[in-house]
């Protein structure tokens, strides 16, 4: 029928070009009328009757009609379980392009149906099959609703250009139709979906045009497509949150992609190098947190537009380039938990910026050179690739100071290097000859590939260089006859110099016959020498064993040597559940009475979440903090929650958590042994009771202590291996160092973070008061329940009040409701009600800024419904300006945030920053709410708490 439709329209174009012209313009065009007589018009209006005729059913496969629409949304209209909006029928017959239609967020033109807006309208329902027949729409925007189920195919719809549905629950997509043929696609946001793990599918690469693509914490799986590179429009890719492998795909060099979010993938992450960065000059933020990547950070000169890049936990080693300094439009820069190495970065201080050499291996603690030899060392590094066994032991500004591989002299010469068998890959690094004291380099047994350095041979003690085992190639250098050169099972090394015979030791002279004596000799040495050196490793072993039950030999307590008692076997379930490691902790419950003084009343630090908490001294010196379950507690409830916290603390390592040093389970007795927190918990000092007063804590240390504890609970939640729940975060949980640091503490009520943003039902714990409405309700719980209760001790350590304090009036008893109460009037004075007598910052304009912009934080932080609270990342962007403004040293940031996230710098202010973290929850480049709509959400937030 098609086929006949456009013959005929070619067979009577003039007909068909007056009847268009007319409905056009409403008259015909004058050169036609002046040209045609009446007697020609009727028979041309004869056959036009018969065209429209046969072409109308060709017609109406392409454009609905005015009953198709209303038949679509009418099916729409009745997949809507709660609430229909404004306008909307599901009777049927009601055409929504009609002159008297309002539906709601429907618009037309022509006749059709262009665009369907429900955005943020907590509607719930499915999305059914016949939205794919509405062929005229561009644009569809359901996010921030209710909606669930499967998504329909959209493969009908090829002039749709905007696709936003996130902040939903649809649960799976089609990925074999729904992309098909949509290639007028201009932007597409499904995140924040619990879909079903789904590939992106090569369907989406017809879409040409496409500028923006966020499908973040979507269910996405497999790799990320290549042809994403080869879209020449796309500006915008974010894929965080998701269970992405492999690498960056090669085809992004050259691409026009300005935002790359690929953070914190769940399972196996992203990994291999980021090379491809340096060849995509359009990059202004980056965001690749949280994975497995590894290698080198490559010249980023080329990005002159680069605003952010945030590197932080992954396995980056080598030298930070200096090119990064040099970048004018850089503005937020984060490399902390890495594996870095070389100089301290000098980066401008005009750039928030975040590389602490915590977990980086920098030789120093601030801008300057390394040591000569460190240089070298890391230069020879580089050949290799920088490998991460090398970056993970080199630290310091001393290479003799037990380094792995590495061997001094007295004098601190470098005479060994020992890098056999470690399946290095690379090259050897000419930079090797510039360590003129080596005696002994072994490069046996790994995957080395290019030619032997000719400057090797002019190394003034070298007796021995042994490469045999590699893929070396090209000739070998003219070695003194007094160097031992070993070179076997380099098929391709040294073909075009004469035949050595494959000889594995090269003196300048032939084989002699007293190599037949020489080798059988060598092999009985070898063999005396590893009997002499197993009976040594016994008798250490041995004596080791006899020593265990009497007291622990380790230097530091953290890498405690733990012994395997009584109780391991029945430890077995225990440690099934927790990692590897955690059998490695295991301690006599005789040492841990001894260092309690057999559990001494006047060792008792306090309460935790199972238990009595007492202080231990260990024969070392070293202090300890032993949580002991009391017999009474002992039974499913108690087992499982002990059994939680070993499975949590032998899986997260943070400086803002509190760390697990061993345990015990012996009969009855079962003991957790943390690291030692001398100033106890933060309810202590913020409440103090009986005669115990410890001094105030100023304002700088309330803000420091909120900033450590949100690193802390944003670690547990995306940034560990495995996302965490606390549950009980409180300030009796919260436990502070000898500088007022905090860690976040007890893990007995942890449960694994579900995946997207769905919940989990479980059984109610926590404490009244920090409990989430939504969890306290529904006993359902999210990443955000942390959040609120986060919120709560943030009003605290404001207030200097309890969250539930009996002794006020009913109406202001309760913390969250009274305090959400006075942020509703902005004036300052009123704001002086909020803050705690004992800070004395009244009248300070700048302590006034800095708590108002908590306080209002703390209010998102504590907002009713789960999804308008931030995320714990987020509220790390809006504290670290905060306390920058008194300047700390180094040691006050430890590992950033997610600066580019947040879409933030430390210029802006608060509102800006809140702006941030909204806008990076929105749903696409093309469309943001004003901020003046965020003040009203805000304040008519805050008249609800009334």
């Amino acid at each position: 029928m098609e086929t006949q439709g456009v013959f005929c329209i070619l067979f009577i174009t003039p007909t068909n070009y007056y009847y268009k012209t007319r409905k056009k313009n409403s008259f015909p065009p004058k050169t036609y009328s002046q040209k045609t007589s009446m007697d020609l018009r009727l028979p041309f209006s004869i056959v036009f009757i018969h065209v429209f005729l046969i072409f109308a059913p060709v017609t109406s496969q392409q454009q609905p009609s005015a009953s198709e629409n209303a038949a679509v949304m009418e099916a729409f209209a009745k997949s809507i379980t709660s609430p229909l909006p404004s306008g909307w029928s599901a009777a049927g017959g009601m055409d929504p392009c009609g002159l008297k239609s309002k539906w709601f967020g429907v618009s037309c033109e022509n006749g059709k149906i262009t665009s369907i807006n429900l955005r943020s309208r907590s509607i719930s329902g499915t999305l059914p099959s016949e939205i794919g027949n509405l062929v005229s729409l561009r644009a569809l925007s359901l996010q921030g609703n209710s909606f669930t189920g499967a998504l329909p195919s959209f493969r009908k719809l090829a002039a749709l250009q905007q696709i936003y549905l996130s902040d939903n629950n649809f649960t799976s997509i089609p990925v074999d139709t729904f992309f098909t043929g949509l290639t007028s696609l201009v932007a597409v946001s499904l995140d924040r979906n619990p879909f079903e793990d789904w590939v992106i599918p090569d369907d989406l690469s017809q879409s040409a045009n496409l500028i923006n693509f966020t499908a973040m914490n979507s269910g996405v799986s497999g790799s990320i497509p290549s042809f994403f590179g080869e879209m020449v429009s796309l500006q915008s890719l974010r894929l965080s949150y998701n269970n992405l492998v492999g690498g960056i795909p090669a085809s992004f060099a050259g691409s026009g992609i300005k935002e790359l979010q690929l953070n914190n993938q769940k399972t196996a992450k992203l990994s291999g190098g980021i090379s491809v960065l340096g060849l995509m000059p359009q990059l202004k933020g980056v965001l690749l947190q949280s994975n497995n990547f590894t290698g080198d950070i490559p010249d980023l000169s080329n990005c002159t537009s680069l605003e952010s890049l945030n590197l932080r936990d992954n396995r980056f080693t080598g030298v930070v380039p200096e090119s990064l300094s040099r970048l004018k439009s850089l503005k937020d820069l984060t490399l902390a938990n890495n594996l870095l190495q070389g100089p301290f970065p000098d980066i401008s201080p005009a750039i928030w910026k975040d590389v602490s050499d915590a977990n980086n291996n920098f030789c120093n603690t601030k801008p300057g050179p390394c040591d000569w030899r460190v240089d070298l060392l890391i230069k020879v590094a580089g050949g290799f690739g920088y490998p991460v066994v090398l970056a993970d032991s080199w630290k310091g500004n001393d290479p003799c100071a037990k380094w792995i591989f590495v061997i001094c002299d007295s004098q601190e010469n470098i005479t060994v290097l020992n890098f056999g068998n470690q399946r290095f890959g690379g090259i050897i690094s000419p930079d090797l000859a510039e360590i003129q004291t080596l005696k002994t380099v072994i490069l046996s047994n790994n995957n080395l590939t290019g030619t032997i350095p000719d400057k090797l041979a002019a190394l003034p003690q070298l007796e021995t260089l042994d490469v045999s085992g590699n893929n070396l190639t090209g000739k070998i250098p003219d070695f003194r006859p007094t160097v031992t050169f070993k070179h076997s099972g380099n098929p391709l090394l040294g073909q075009d110099l004469p035949d050595r015979n494959d000889q594995t030791s090269i003196t300048g002279k032939s084989k002699s016959k007293g190599d037949s004596i020489w080798i059988p000799a060598v092999i009985v040495i070898v063999v005396v020498v590893g009997i002499f050196g197993l009976l040594c490793i016994f008798i250490v072993c041995y004596r080791r064993r006899r020593r265990r039950q009497a007291d622990l030999e380790s230097s530091d307590f953290k890498l405690v040597d733990i012994e395997h008692s009584a109780g391991k076997k029945s430890s077995k379930a225990v440690t099934s559940k927790a990692d590897d490691a955690s059998d490695n902790m295991l301690m006599s419950v005789n040492t841990l009475r001894i260092a309690t003084d057999n559990f001494n009343k006047s060792n008792i630090l306090g309460r935790g979440g199972f238990g009595v908490v007492y202080r231990g001294k260990l024969p070392n010196g070293n202090v300890i903090a032993v949580k002991r379950m009391e017999c009474s507690e002992i039974g499913k409830k108690g087992s499982t929650e002990f059994e939680a916290e070993i499975a949590v603390l032998t899986k997260v390592r943070h400086r803002h958590l509190v760390g697990l040093c061993g345990y015990s389970i012996e009969g009855q007795e079962k003991l957790l042994v943390y690291e030692f927190m001398p100033q106890g918990t933060l309810c202590h000092h913020l409440f103090p009771t009986g005669g115990d007063h410890p001094p105030a804590l100023n304002w700088k240390q309330r803000l420091i202590i909120a900033l450590d504890v949100a690193r802390g609970v944003e670690y547990l939640h995306s940034l560990a291996q495995t996302s965490f729940i606390h549950r009980d975060l409180k300030p009796s949980n919260i436990l502070l160092d000898d500088d007022m640091r905090a860690k976040v503490s007890d893990f007995g009520l942890v449960k694994l973070a579900p995946d997207g943003k769905h919940s989990m039902e479980t059984r109610l714990a926590g404490t009244f008061g920090y409990l989430a409405p939504e969890y306290a309700a529904t006993g359902r719980v999210t990443t955000k329940v942390d959040v609120y209760a986060f919120g709560v001790v943030v009003m605290e350590l404001i207030t200097g009040r309890k969250v539930l304090d009996e002794t006020l009036p009913e109406g202001n008893s309760h913390l969250v409701p009274w305090f959400r109460r006075v942020m509703i009037d902005k004036d300052n004075s009123n704001l002086e009600k909020l803050i705690d007598p004992v800070l004395d910052i009244q009248g300070d304009d700048d302590d006034l800024k800095s708590v108002h912009g908590v306080a209002v934080l703390a209010c998102h932080c504590t907002a009713r419904e789960a999804h308008q609270r931030p995320d714990m990342s987020h509220v790390v962007n809006v504290l670290l300006p905060l306390v920058d403004q008194w300047k700390p040293n180094a040691a006050v940031y430890g590992d950033g945030g997610d600066s580019f996230t947040a879409g933030i710098g430390s210029n802006q202010n608060l509102t800006e920053m809140v702006k941030g973290w909204q806008e990076c929850d929105d749903d696409s480049l093309i469309e943001f709410d004003g901020m003046a709509n965020t003040q009203i959400r805000m304040n008519n937030e805050l008249s609800n708490a009334r």
